[in-house]
């Protein structure tokens, strides 16, 4: 293994180790809110558009997708990816202040040729370090905003990743639309910091929802990325079932609307918080 390889794993150790410590500190002298005063559960999953708000001070919060299937035909390629147990483990630092880790456990992902030749590569997938700050509304209000900045580590096994450490910078924002309706949109720039030069890549999305029960709510999303010499863009849907203040259970269904995008994604997951 290189240097260049190793780099980024050794970082993500040190990263966590660091992460453990200071949770430590911060937990033992803070304490965590009592369960009866937290805010109610808000989550980054599962459309793709990410929330401005944050963890509860010293409370985890876990966000799984039990798994997800893509499927994509271009060139004359058939490609098929199964993800299994990718999750968000959320952490609040402060009131409006988190870090979290994004693991992908097991990825397989599956290359068919018109003649029939296929090629299947399985495992790890690449870690995300994120940091994010909630700059507004995070105890309520007709609107939030904040910001985050992730880091991408190439821990994937071949094949399954670019082998490059990437970094995003984003903007989030929540706001209400009346008679029931909500919103929320961000704007993000993602940047390569290892390989080969590319430009940078300027992600958009835009989502809203409504409560459709008591426990249930739905949502439709629009998101689009460019930069990178191709138009990414897809059109999402799906559903979220309360089962509690803290535990959702999600479902949803993405729709590749250009050429570069996938044709075809559909996943399961949960929420919880502790």
């Amino acid at each position: 293994m290189s240097i260049l390889h190793a780099f980024p794993r050794v970082l993500m150790v040190l990263w966590l180790a660091g992460v453990g410590a200071m949770v430590g500190v911060y937990a033992g002298a803070a304490g965590p809110r009592p369960t009866v005063e937290l805010r109610e559960l808000t989550t980054d999953r599962p459309d793709a558009t990410e929330s401005p708000f944050t963890v509860d001070a010293a409370h985890v919060q876990l966000e799984l997708e039990a798994v997800s299937f893509t499927r994509d035909r271009r060139d004359g390629v058939r490609t098929t990816e199964w993800a299994v147990a990718p999750f968000n483990l959320r952490y609040g630092f402060t009131e409006n202040f988190e870090l979290g880790v994004f693991v992908t456990p097991f990825l397989q992902s599956t290359e068919e040729l018109r003649g029939g030749e296929r090629t299947t590569v399985r495992g790890l997938g690449d870690t995300t370090l994120r940091a994010k700050l909630n700059l507004a509304g995070n105890d309520g209000g007709a609107k939030a905003y904040g910001v985050f900045a992730d880091l991408k580590l190439p821990t994937a096994k071949d094949g399954l990743g670019n082998d490059e450490v990437e970094g995003a910078l984003t903007f989030p924002v929540a706001f209400e639309l009346g008679a029931g309706w909500a919103a929320a949109a961000m704007t993000s720039v993602e940047f390569a910091f290892t390989g080969r030069e590319r430009p940078f890549v300027w992600v958009n999305t835009l989502s809203v929802g409504r409560a459709l029960t008591a426990n249930v709510a739905g949502f439709v999303e629009f998101t689009s990325a460019a930069g990178d010499g191709t138009h990414v863009a897809s059109f999402n849907f799906g559903l979220t079932r309360r089962l509690g203040p803290n535990l959702q259970l999600d479902g949803g269904v993405n729709l590749g609307v250009s050429r570069a995008a996938a044709d075809l994604t559909v996943f399961a997951g949960l929420a919880r918080k502790f």
